[in-house]
């Protein structure tokens, strides 16, 4: 079983610090959230629980922030969880990953989401209703750039005679996929992953079943694949072994700012992640 720490919400000047613990104590990787500018009034509703997201929160653009971390380790991956992407434009991403993924010897994943913050993605000046559409196509644009160094494209939202986007990365770029809807889960098939939030873990076999066909719809079934999620349960040694034995090969743990008690000290964070390698890792 994979173990990533959430680095949501953590304090900026405390990254470089936790990313040479969790790998020293064999965490995995660590995921980073993603938004860009916040509106102070939205009717949009966060579709996964009751939470409100705070339009004051501190969102650090992941990737220069994955490659300070990347810089003072050797081992750990990053990835983000998740990366609204249809409110960006391809080559931008695409320069932007080939470039970590460069810096970090090939340790990044792009964990992407298609949104769910209506009035974001509209004051960036990109549609809500066809953000879908819209990530199929970049999707598709990025990973020409990466594989080939240049692209041509002609579609609903995209169309560009052919340029070039170098230097392409040395190490494949996984995409892990997150998203409950039909249309995410045939995303994730047609990727390298799924990502899922605060799932209870009675509902996780229905969602690993539904990949599962959707994979084989694409035909994708035999390629690797993983899936990596937070649980909504008490660790456990148990918990981890049921979890794999449903087809789960990665485990968020909860950001610090979502658990009792108090964990803005690096501190605080070191212990509470030394105790949870000490019981799991």
């Amino acid at each position: 079983m994979q173990f990533w720490q959430s680095l949501i919400f953590c304090e900026p000047d405390q990254l470089t610090t936790l990313a040479p613990i969790a790998e020293r104590l064999g965490f995995t990787g660590v995921v980073l959230p993603d938004h860009v500018a916040l509106p102070e009034a939205a009717e949009s509703s966060y579709p996964y629980s009751e939470y409100e997201l705070d339009p004051r929160a501190a969102f650090l653009d992941p990737w220069p922030a994955i490659t300070a971390m990347a810089a003072v380790t050797t081992r750990l991956r990053f990835a983000t969880y998740v990366y609204i992407l249809p409110m960006r434009d391809p080559f931008s991403v695409a320069k932007s990953l080939a470039t970590t993924s460069i810096l970090s010897q090939g340790r990044v994943a792009l964990g992407l989401g298609v949104g769910w913050l209506a009035e974001e993605m509209e004051v960036l000046g990109h549609s809500f209703a066809g953000r879908g559409a819209r990530s199929d196509e970049m999707i598709e644009i990025m990973r020409r750039l990466w594989r080939d160094g240049s692209a041509e494209f002609h579609g609903r939202h995209f169309d560009f005679a052919r340029v070039f986007a170098e230097p392409r990365p040395t190490h494949p770029i996984p995409l892990y996929v997150g998203g409950h809807t039909e249309a995410a889960i045939r995303r994730a098939a047609r990727c390298e992953g799924w990502m899922g939030l605060d799932f209870a873990v009675d509902a996780i076999p229905a969602v690993v079943e539904r990949i599962r066909k959707a994979r084989e719809g694409a035909g994708t079934a035999d390629a690797p694949f993983e899936i990596i999620l937070s649980p909504r349960a008490e660790p456990s040694r148990e918990l981890h072994g049921r979890l794999e034995d449903m087809g789960v090969t990665g485990v968020i743990l909860p950001a610090w700012s979502l658990m009792p008690g108090d964990y803005r000290s690096v501190d605080a964070k070191r212990r509470q992640m030394e105790d949870f390698a000490s019981r799991f890792i």
